[in-house]
């Protein structure tokens, strides 16, 4: 038996079956197109409309063939054996009814046996109980009975569910030697040991499942097939486990090196290597084809996949952020299979780095938490509850938890803590339909029927705002219906179309149908099925019937304005990339009449001078006037000629490009303006963040733009008017007011602080007996106005047990303020204010005067106050 790489497996399956008449398609999204899957977890995946017959497959081929990747978390647990792993390749090749049993089992005997030279005495084959059929193909092709086995429904029959597609399956399995078994005599396929390795399952659907329970025959009989290809690597690597074949060996070395520990000489060690060399995949792969981490759905799987891979580096002693080594390795050993990686490289890394850093803050944060619950413990246990709450709240691995509370001689209940744990499995069970079956699920629908009936909807509104069309189908109330009559609304499905339904962020059209019979308004456009366009609408008069003739007209003026905005999103997506870096990917848009609103990934909010620079390189780019070229190609060729491929998006084999000039080329369905100059000018109307890692612009074109330039205008020219200064005053003016308002409200706070009980008391306590007999207050105070430094005296003088006299003195922002002053009793006593003022202020470099009564000055230099108020104090006390 010949030793192969992974990557020579992958290549000489895909070939074998090219040759055999199947067309060779490119692995689908992480991102279903299914809403009852969480993740691609299967190959058939992306055949689910070729088997529900809503898309045929090219005539000139017999089927399909893929290596699809995969994610699945549901036995995440068990990542890290020999076997598990949450992301892996499935080898898959499909019919819809163009080949069956006969041929799949033969080619399954070839490609094992010739192909890749599998000796055929280790081979031996699982089928359903009653699967006779399949018995005698296995045996026909010389496969001895001794080798075949029987199982039932549980293991060699497959279903979508309780009804639906259906069939009988048979297993490949490739014997490891009794050295891996479990020594039973009775050991054999099924066995739950390592001898017998299912590597291959052929799935034959021929059957309905009825709902009594009784299996109709299928109109065409499928084939669904998966291959494991980590595991048939490691067949034909000689290896008993995934992680020592060629991909997953050379991540476990950039384990190793981090760590440097040694792998195969730890079994703790090894688990956490091997945990954190597939997870590092799955992320990897994740953020490529547009998950982000996040708190619910795939970014929530995501984030505790990245969590659980920085657990166990830490667990063997590798610190701070890591995980881009890994990216790096991934690249290398897959990125000329899957262009993505290489593509996103970027991206994947600075989302990656920025996540580890927010993990770094989340442990601290767990610290913290753990050392308040050992601070407050009753006893010598800490409970289930809390070392759950570290696990799953702040990423603290258990194992760690019982490290830090051994240091302190506290025990944790694990029993507790495996309670928790057993309520999280089952949310999360219930939450995840089983893998494949669950993209069988949706089987059926009214709009699913629909589509099956009459067939997709012609498209023509690229070109066209115009256009006849029949009545092909009803829908009301999510039932089939006849007709609508005046003021009833529904779902109106034609056989051509110029209404562009709701897709990629652009909203559907509105407009009219025009018949002999009705006016019917469309209210909104939607495809709830891939190529069924539903018109969403009310009968404004009259009444529209299944098969009458009707012209659809599409709200130009409307449609004008979207694609206006379509563009200039694509438009001011390239002008990101260049200011901001490579790194920026969409993540997601609104584009309507009135508005348009772009998400893209960057790691910080940008600065207005950034903001102000991607306005500027947009705007240059739209009033260049440079006509748009639409056209289709394949995708393999426009990834080739550099087309920006949207993030998370998924694409067939024949691709629309949208090209800007050289500025922009992008794939996109959408429609679009002739020449950029029709946006007239894109205006950014806010930036802000909208969860980790992601930013939002909102901004308007062409009419929306002047609407929204006139408004600023106008509040500029009220402004102006209230302040009473030009238009282009109004920044300077406001800061000024701005700067005075702020001074206000700082003296008004210190006068207010110094003429409290506290302040005034203060003062009080510091009165001195002056040589006239009566009571002076010679003081530095904080309050610096002179208008307030009076109110301060009126208030003293209103406390003053006794009549007196003042002498204070303030730093007024780097100018001296001075004010002395006297009750009629302390002036009768022979205290003269204008004689103090005029004796202490050249102290502070200033002058001033003034009555007995009161006198102020001001001076430069506020070294002086203090030698002021010694001045003071001599010549009164």
């Amino acid at each position: 038996m010949k030793y192969m790489t992974t990557a020579e497996i992958r290549e000489k399956y895909l070939a074998f079956f090219e040759e055999k008449g199947c067309k060779r398609m490119p692995s689908s999204s992480l991102i279903p197109d299914d809403p009852s899957l969480l993740l691609t977890s299967a190959g058939m995946v992306q055949f689910k409309p070729y088997f529900l017959h809503q898309k045929e497959l090219d005539p000139a081929y017999i089927g399909t063939t893929t290596a699809q990747k995969c994610v699945r978390t549901n036995d995440i647990d068990n990542i890290g054996d020999a076997r598990h792993l949450s992301f892996f390749e499935m080898m898959g090749n499909f019919s819809f009814g163009k080949y069956f049993k006969n041929e799949m089992c033969a080619w399954a005997f070839e490609f094992s046996t010739e192909v890749l030279g599998l000796p055929a005495e280790k081979l031996y084959f699982t089928v359903f109980e009653d699967d006779d059929e399949t018995i005698e193909i296995w045996k026909s092709l010389g496969v001895p009975e001794d080798h075949i086995s029987r199982l039932g429904e549980d293991d060699n029959f497959w279903r979508a569910g309780p009804t639906g597609p259906c069939g009988p399956c048979s297993e490949i399995y490739f014997d490891q030697g009794p050295e891996v078994g479990c020594g039973s005599p009775d050991c054999k396929p099924g066995c739950d040991c390592d001898r017998y390795l299912e590597f291959w399952n052929c799935v034959f659907t021929q059957f309905d499942g009825q709902e009594d329970g009784t299996l109709a025959p299928l109109l065409t009989k499928n084939i669904d097939t998966g291959m494991g290809l980590e595991r048939i690597a490691a067949i034909m690597q000689g290896v008993t486990n995934n992680y020592d074949t060629d991909v997953l060996r050379s991540l476990v070395g950039v384990g190793e090196r981090l760590s440097g520990k040694t792998y195969k000489q730890d079994a703790e060690v090894d688990k956490s290597l091997r945990i954190i060399a597939d997870h590092s995949r799955s992320v990897t792969f994740m953020i490529a084809d547009g998950i982000l981490p996040s708190n619910e759905g795939r970014g929530y799987v995501l984030r505790r996949l990245l969590r659980r891979a920085i657990q166990k580096a830490h667990m063997i002693g590798i610190e701070g952020p890591f995980l881009n080594d890994y990216v790096d390795e991934i690249v290398e050993l897959m990125g000329s299979v899957y262009p993505e990686v290489v593509e996103n490289r970027e991206l994947i890394r600075r989302v990656i780095l920025s996540e580890e850093e927010r993990f770094g803050a989340t442990l601290r944060q767990g610290q913290v938490f753990l050392a308040e619950a050992l601070d407050k413990l009753e006893g010598d246990t800490l409970s289930g509850e809390e070392a759950f709450t570290l696990h799953d709240t702040y990423g603290f691995p258990v194992e760690v938890t019982e490290e830090m509370c051994a240091d302190r001689n506290v025990k944790v209940d694990m029993e507790g803590f495996e309670r928790c744990m057993d309520k999280q499995r089952e949310r999360a069970r219930a939450a995840n339909t089983k893998d494949a079956e669950a993209a069988w699920s949706t089987y059926g629908g009214i709009h699913a029927d629909v589509l099956k009936e009459v067939g997709a909807t012609e498209f023509v509104g690229y070109s066209e705002l115009e256009c006849a069309a029949k009545v092909v189908a009803i829908i009301a109330n999510g039932e089939r219906a006849d007709k609508l009559s005046a003021g009833e609304e529904g779902e109106i499905v034609l056989d051509t179309t110029t209404f562009y339904a709701e897709m990629g962020g652009e909203v559907g059209d509105t407009g009219t149908l025009r018949g002999v019979n009705a006016e019917v308004e469309v209210l909104d456009t939607k495809a709830p099925e891939k190529g069924l366009v539903c018109h969403k609408a009310k009968v404004a008069s009259g009444t529209i019937a299944v098969g009458d003739e009707v012209t659809a007209v599409v709200d130009g003026a409307r449609r004008a304005r979207i694609t206006r905005n379509h563009t200039a999103t694509h438009i001011l997506h390239a002008a990101l990339r260049r200011v901001l870096g490579d790194h920026v990917k969409q993540a997601g848009s609104y584009v309507g009449p009135d508005r348009l609103r772009f998400d893209f990934t960057h790691f910080e909010a940008t600065t207005p001078e950034q903001l102000a620079e991607v306005e500027r390189v947009a705007n240059e780019e739209i009033m260049s006037a440079v006509s748009t070229n639409i056209y289709e190609t394949s995708l393999d060729a426009a990834r080739e000629s550099g087309v920006t491929a949207l993030f998370g998006e998924k694409y067939g084999d024949v691709v629309r490009v949208v090209e800007c000039g050289e500025f922009s080329r992008e794939l996109c369905g959408g429609c679009h303006v002739a020449n950029t100059a029709e946006i007239g000018l894109v205006k950014i109307t806010s930036e802000t963040g909208v969860g980790a890692n992601l930013r939002r612009i909102e901004a308007v074109t062409s009419f929306g733009a002047l609407e929204y330039v006139n408004k600023v205008e106008a509040e500029l020219k009220e402004t102006a008017a209230e302040l009473r200064v030009p238009l282009f005053d109004v920044s300077e003016r406001t800061a000024a007011n701005m700067k005075a308002l702020k001074e206000f409200q700082k003296n008004r706070k210190a006068a207010k602080t110094a003429i409290s009980d506290d302040g005034v008391n203060m003062l009080l306590s510091a009165a001195k007996q002056a040589q006239g007999g009566y009571p002076v207050i010679i003081s530095r105070v904080k309050i610096a106005q002179p208008g307030a430094m009076r109110n301060m005296w009126d208030v003293v003088r209103a406390r003053m047990e006794t009549p007196g006299a003042v002498v204070l003195v303030a730093d007024n922002d780097g100018k001296a303020t001075l004010l002395a002053a006297g009750t009629d009793e302390a002036v009768a006593a022979g205290f003269n204010a204008g004689a103090v003022i005029k004796e202490i202020a050249p102290c502070v470099k200033g002058g001033g005067g003034g009555k007995p009564a009161m006198a102020q000055a001001g001076g430069k230099d506020v070294s002086g106050i203090d030698a002021a108020l010694e001045s003071a104090r001599k010549m009164l006390l």
